[in-house]
């Protein structure tokens, strides 16, 4: 049995994870026969978004805490992390990650990373254990990692972007995987692109199936 550790930044795609990426992820580890751990940082997320109205909110959350929502209170500070424990690394998006874990949302190209996922990113890529990114992740990827191969899908600002990071994009359609596997990198773009439920776990399904096959 592969051991997946995922990562999550809160609870609902506009300030934390977005929560059917995230939940098709870990049903799909699932069905494939295999465990997950999830972990998040133990810190503020960025902001926090009236998901009804669309409008920020004036109070603070924690995205651990927040996190613990989907995980059904099965989860670890992303400080426990360690990546001799784990076959892979799987990053579920949101725009609430690219506030979180990197700024792409906030600085675009000029995006910061937080430190611990970069260390995190380093090592596993480092080991040469798969990483796995969906939605808007696969872009924290090219940030740390550069010279890599991943899709958003087929937004041509972001795929721009993800040039100028020094990665190279392949426009994808719903339920599709890239796989660089000489960098062991997997991406796949679910609501980067029009989607319904069913495409998100399709496109889940695929990417821990495509992953596997390379482990």
């Amino acid at each position: 049995m592969k051991k997946f550790a995922v990562i999550l930044c809160g609870c609902g795609h506009l300030d934390g994870s977005e929560i059917h990426e995230s939940t098709m992820t870990l049903l799909a580890i699932d069905k494939h026969g295999h465990s997950y751990t999830v972990f998040a940082p133990d810190e503020e997320q960025y902001d926090v978004i009236n998901h009804l109205t669309k409008e920020p909110m004036d109070e603070k959350r924690n995205m651990l805490v927040e996190a613990a929502r989907i995980a059904r209170g099965e989860i670890s500070p992303l400080s426990d992390f360690n990546p001799d424990k784990f076959d892979a690394l799987i990053f579920p998006g949101g725009f609430g990650a690219a506030k979180n874990l990197f700024t792409y949302a906030q600085k675009g190209v000029k995006m910061q990373v937080r430190d611990d996922i970069n260390a995190i990113i380093k090592q596993m890529h480092q080991k040469g254990k798969p990483i796995g990114a969906l939605c808007i992740s696969p872009v924290l990827l090219a940030k740390v990692l550069q010279d890599i191969v991943i899709t958003v899908g087929t937004d041509p600002a972001t795929a721009a972007d993800v040039q100028k990071l020094g990665a190279r994009h392949i426009n994808t359609q719903q339920t599709e995987v890239i796989a660089d596997k000489q960098n062991m990198v997997f991406s796949t773009p679910c609501y980067m692109l029009p989607a319904r439920l069913s495409d998100i776990e399709e496109s889940a399904y695929n990417l821990i199936g495509t992953i596997l096959e390379n482990l």
